[in-house]
């Protein structure tokens, strides 16, 4: 059964799983769902369409579900998904999506998010991810897998975020970022590839070497992007293995991008 805390609120109607806790204070909205073992430590507002997956601890003071902050939000039926095993510090706001967009916010699973983080309406958020202290994600924002965001990272609206990639604190993110790169400054500019971060996920020698290859390609030998991209082309039908793999990911993000990318 549910371990809920005579001060909180839980509309009729919520669907709160067997061990799930709600502690004081907390408001827990009509069309929430909530699975198992996920825990709202006190304070907490959950509201909206809101699916919560598992193992989940939210901290006080956040805001999850909130009707999104966009002037063309008209009251539609968008949704928000929390993934398994986020941990979510004090005072995050993560809202809802818009009938703009896909209309749903989700958020993946084993994140780490930080205090007073913003995730805005229609953000597409994977695993094990990592967001400092204050980072805001503005609407429509994409990050992938195992990014790092430093504290107080602004990323402008629809930005896509790479996997693997390390922002440092304060970073403004107002293009694409390729995967495996590392960046920062206002705004920000590549300073090379996430080596630490990806030798930390088992990333061999020969698949950094190739990565180290490919990043030297786009910012390190004075080509326009559509030469860097063919020759990237070139060295990843010239891989095999893992390594050919994460030179067709950064080729797939590349041509998918419509912001441009974050370039010195």
């Amino acid at each position: 059964m549910s371990l809920i805390h005579p001060t909180a609120l839980v509309e009729r109607g919520a669907e709160l799983a067997d061990g799930v806790e709600i502690g004081p204070y907390c408001t827990v909205g009509a069309q929430v769902r909530i699975d198992a073992g996920t825990r709202l430590l006190s304070h907490v507002s959950v509201q909206g369409r809101t699916r919560i997956g598992r193992d989940n601890v939210v901290h006080p003071f956040c805001s999850l579900g909130a009707v999104p902050q966009d002037k063309k939000y008209g009251g539609e039926p968008t949704e928000l998904h929390i993934g398994s095993r986020n941990t979510i510090r004090e005072c995050c706001t993560l809202n809802l999506g818009t009938a703009q967009d896909v209309g749903v916010t989700r958020i993946g699973d084993d994140n780490w998010i930080m205090a007073y983080v913003h995730v805005a309406h229609d953000c597409q958020v994977g695993n094990h991810v990592t967001f400092a202290n204050c980072t805001q994600l503005a609407g429509h924002v994409h990050v992938g897998d195992w990014v790092t965001l430093g504290g107080f990272t602004g990323v402008h609206q629809f930005v896509r975020v790479g996997a693997h990639v390390m922002a440092g604190i304060h970073s403004v993110l107002t293009q694409d970022v390729p995967p495996f790169v590392l960046l920062g400054g206002t705004p920000a500019v590549p300073h090379g590839i996430n080596a630490e971060g990806l030798r930390r996920r088992g990333f061999g020698p020969e698949r950094v070497a190739a990565l180290r290859r490919a990043y030297r390609l786009l910012y390190r030998q004075g080509l326009a992007l559509e030469q860097a991209v063919e020759q990237l082309g070139t060295e990843a039908r010239a891989e095999v293995g893992p390594a050919a793999a994460d030179l067709g990911q950064l080729l797939e993000f590349l041509a998918a991008s419509t912001r441009g990318i974050v370039r010195p």
